[in-house]
């Protein structure tokens, strides 16, 4: 690591020269806090050794980001012009994307053809999205007393923004929080996840060549023990944005009420997906399937409890397990047919198998999957069969808490409101989906599911013109869309007197 960078061959054959330093003030330096192995889900080998940060480096970080939010070179700077320097960001990216997606996909265990195709061109939309709107940010004038008073307001940068972000979508999570905040005029010192620490290296290269003021986008890999608790804690920080579990979102809310920062949290789910009888069953078990076995399963919003109307119980789990069987190729996820890669990690793996012994031991039926996939490769990796049980109940761990993989219940419901009880009976309330042909029963089972999100006949909708985010134990505020821009901006109202004489 002594000229912070390493020469990779990708298992594609891509070659990649990575940066293995921490990015404060456009540069790559040494971390403090030790160093961050990445370690290949597929087939366990090292791939690449990075720095971390320690609390120092958070500090130097937070000090790079005040100084850079306060100068006149980003705090004066046009929308138009903020907005410029986010597209030539993006245009950057995008003429890298292959070499992102090969680092998402070795260091994450995701499908290539996902990262490239999906992951990648969220990235794109997300950031090139919020550069459209630096220049549109705009408060309102609002009269109060005709001649002699009005009154205007601002939309103003809120400050520093520590952002947290998780291995699952370690990328897309990254333009989720940093296109809102560049575009209200923040600057950001980020922590990637400790999983997933490469591909937000080598975007950070091109930071600087697109423009940005040094001290503007600050990257921190380190774990979160320290470099997180650091970030939560420091009194020069003005907001914490965190995507994650929700007791480390528990965590980070009570740290940051030190200084009461400004705090928007994205955290777990357990979300329903409601089958009525009158559904179309065949895209009905397509969109169930792709709820809960993308992506390995590691989906905040993924559907993993499926309650199906009593009547079609039989028929809809034929029709899903029929679905599992002749999509979900587990595999190389370099390989173009493979749909599910390796879980993230050896302990994510562990925590997937736990859960299914767990499910197993309180008397749930195990309908299809269950087990470590070894036929892959030269048997190692972190790869699972998808897995189905039935015979459940509510109170079992396996429809209560989130496990996070290619694992989900399917468990019958009798009526309408019977299939509403259910799908809310759960801390969280995230995303959740209805397939019916009904209309009005579409509708009316949206407005009474408590959730941030609901899908009708899909599953796992996203748009960046959309809001997203949870309810109960599912996080706090909403991310992309106008909405978006809330989360990493305030409003100062100006009251001017014209004429009123005392």
């Amino acid at each position: 690591m002594a000229d912070l960078k390493v020469d990779l061959i990708a298992p594609n054959g891509r070659k990649i020269t990575l940066p293995t330093g921490i990015f404060i003030n456009n540069e790559f330096v040494k971390g403090n806090g030790g160093t961050i192995t990445s370690i290949n889900p597929t087939d366990e080998s090292e791939i690449a050794t990075v720095s971390a940060a320690s609390a120092d480096d958070v500090d130097t970080a937070v000090k790079a980001a005040r100084k850079a939010f306060n100068d006149p070179s980003w705090r004066e700077m046009s929308g138009t012009d903020r907005g410029a320097i986010m597209f030539k960001w993006a245009d950057l990216l995008d003429a890298n994307k292959e070499t992102l997606a090969t680092l998402d996909t070795w260091d994450n265990g995701k499908p290539y053809q996902v990262a490239l195709n999906e992951d990648l061109n969220e990235v794109l939309s997300c950031i090139r999205y919020y550069a459209g709107w630096a220049d549109k940010i705009q408060g309102e004038t609002i009269p109060t007393t005709p001649g002699k008073k009005f009154a205007y307001t601002l939309k103003q940068p809120i400050g520093v923004c520590a952002q947290i972000i998780p291995w699952n979508y370690p990328l897309a999570m990254a333009a989720w929080k940093l296109g809102p905040a560049l575009a209200c005029g923040n600057t950001v010192v980020m922590k990637p996840a400790e999983q997933t620490p490469l591909s937000i290296l080598f975007a950070a290269q091109f930071i600087k060549e697109a423009g940005f003021p040094p001290g503007v986008i600050n990257i921190l890999n380190g774990y979160g023990k320290e470099t997180g608790h650091a970030l939560a804690s420091h009194l020069d920080i003005d907001k914490v944005a965190f995507t994650g579990s929700t007791a480390t979102g528990k965590a980070i809310m009570k740290t940051a009420s030190v200084n009461m920062k400004n705090i928007t949290l994205e955290t777990g789910g357990k979300s329903p997906l409601l089958v009525f009888d009158d559904c179309d069953l065949e895209q009905t078990a397509k969109w169930a399937h792709l709820g809960i076995m993308s992506n390995q399963g590691q989906i905040c919003t993924a559907t993993s409890r499926v309650l199906v109307q009593e009547t079609i119980m039989d028929k809809f789990l034929e029709e899903f397990k029929e679905v599992i069987k002749t999509t979900s190729k587990v595999g190389d996820p370099f390989a173009d047919d493979t749909y599910q890669g390796p879980q993230v990690t050896k302990q994510q793996y562990e925590r997937v198998l736990s859960y299914i012994e767990a499910g197993k031991n309180d008397g749930a039926t195990l309908a299809t999957g269950g087990v470590p996939k070894k036929d892959v490769g030269d048997g190692k990796g972190f790869f699972i069969e998808p897995t189905v049980f039935t015979g459940v109940t509510e109170d079992m761990r396996v429809y209560q808490e989130e496990v996070f993989g290619p694992f989900c219940v399917v468990v019958p419901f009798k009526s309408e409101e019977d299939a509403i009880r259910m799908a809310n009976n759960t801390t969280y309330g995230l995303g959740s989906a209805v397939f019916t042909q009904d209309v009005n029963r579409a509708h009316r089972v949206a407005d009474r599911i408590e959730a941030g999100m609901v899908w009708i006949n899909s599953s796992q909708d996203s748009d960046v013109r959309v809001p997203f985010g949870g309810v109960k134990q599912s996080g706090i505020g909403r991310e992309l869309g106008e909405a978006g821009l809330a989360a990493y901006s305030q409003t100062k109202a100006v009251h001017v007197n014209i004429g009123l004489k005392l």
